[in-house]
């Protein structure tokens, strides 16, 4: 695991119990920042996404992007000398993080109680679909689950029709972002107390968060308002939304005082202070009006560069709305790493999101590696419980320890 780099988490150490996107996320988090994450894989076949988005050699391009920089231990978890290794690394780490339906812990004999007897200052990060207390904690659940609750969804969509869902881990990801959050307040906490914790983090919570006005709206205004869907248009400010254009679509955000930087790009100063369009609620009134005249003026231009290109001018926030293929190659995400090309050693280059957050002290992002399945099984045994090789492999004949090269 190549990790050559010094980083703000050097020192600290993770024991991840994550599957899939939510939990991973985190400890990506925590991965890339320097921390030393170690990944509990599930004997026989390991995290259930390893399967996922293969193309080359059985490698899942979904394994590698959200678990690099993780260090994989398999084990047989329904064997208690399994769940004896996983017990014993409690007391070598600072964090346990894991993404379970509430209780299997307890099941598994690894609640909070138990991991703070194992070490009294430990941090136990357990993120879930609807939270570990309430009337839903029960369910399982998945990141559009989570995001109905909320009444993301409803938001989602064309007017009196069936709502949306996004086509990408909007909760799940930044479910993970929120308790890498919790963490490391978590972790400053304890370097001043001492003192441990259990963080409870929910994706129905995080979804909810995201409600701009939503949930203050309706009752504010005695039901008068009532979020709906709105399509492609916001639904408190105007003009702001997606609007078509030549060859493609344009997201042009020109409501408050950008009214008039637009007025002035579209060369219509006489919208600028006219009785039907001078502020936001006016023009929300006659949307139907604003989106003709923006659409009527972006046909004039042969593309839709040429159309942005007039907007910047004045002044105007605007975005082509890229594809993902677009996004690829485009300039401005290719320098500052947005997007960022690695090499995995079973598929070779391919594309990945590269760390959102740039570091003055550490420019340079760690040139992490996702393991095989069970790679470092001798070496976090050996190091860690002090195992010798040949114990390591009698675990392996037994099955309680599995390694596979992919």
């Amino acid at each position: 695991m190549s990790q050559s780099l010094p980083h703000v988490l050097n020192g600290v150490r993770v024991l991840d119990l994550t599957r899939a996107l939510a939990g991973p996320s985190c400890t990506r988090m925590l991965a890339e920042m320097g921390a030393e994450v170690i990944k509990v894989e599930s004997a026989p076949h390991g995290d259930m996404v390893r399967n996922a988005s293969t193309f080359r050699n059985k490698r899942s391009l979904y394994y590698v992007q959200h678990n690099r920089g993780k260090k994989s231990l398999c084990v047989n978890l329904r064997d208690p000398r399994g769940m004896a290794l996983v017990a014993g690394l409690v007391g070598q780490v600072d964090i346990v993080v894991e993404n379970f339906k509430p209780g299997v812990m307890a099941d598994m004999g690894l609640d909070y109680e138990r991991l703070k007897a194992l070490k009294s200052d430990v941090i136990l990060c357990s993120i879930s679909a609807m939270g570990q207390t309430g009337p839903l904690s029960h369910k399982p659940g998945y990141d559009y689950i989570a995001q109905a609750y909320a009444g993301i969804t409803s938001m989602i969509g064309e007017p009196d029709e069936a709502p949306y869902i996004p086509g990408v881990g909007l909760g799940d990801v930044s479910t993970g972002v929120h308790a890498a959050l919790g963490v490391l307040a978590a972790l400053r906490h304890r370097d001043q107390t001492g003192e441990g914790q259990h963080l409870d983090v929910a994706l129905l919570d995080v979804y909810y968060h995201y409600h701009e006005v939503n949930v203050h709206q309706p009752r504010a205004t005695n039901g008068r308002l009532r979020p709906r869907p709105a399509g492609r248009h916001m639904t408190y400010a105007c003009p702001a939304g997606v609007f078509q254009a030549a060859g493609g679509y344009v997201v042009i955000m020109a409501h408050l005082h950008h009214w008039r930087d637009l007025c002035k790009a579209i060369d219509r100063p006489d919208l600028v202070d006219h009785p039907d369009f001078q502020t936001d609620n006016l023009r929300l009134k006659r949307r139907d009006t604003v989106t003709r005249i923006l659409e009527d003026w972006l046909q004039t231009f042969p593309d839709v560069p040429s159309a942005v290109a007039q907007l910047e001018k004045f002044g105007v926030p605007v975005a082509p709305v890229l594809s993902v293929v677009d996004t690829l190659d485009y300039p401005h995400l290719r320098q500052r790493g947005t997007v960022r090309t690695i090499t995995d050693r079973l598929h070779g280059e391919l594309d990945v999101p590269g760390f959102p957050i740039k570091f003055s002290g550490f420019p340079e992002e760690l040139p992490l590696e996702a393991a095989t399945l069970g790679q470092h099984n001798e070496e976090i045994l050996t190091d860690y419980l002090g195992q010798t090789p040949e114990q390591v492999q009698e675990l392996r004949e037994a099955g309680v320890l599995v390694e596979d090269e992919r």
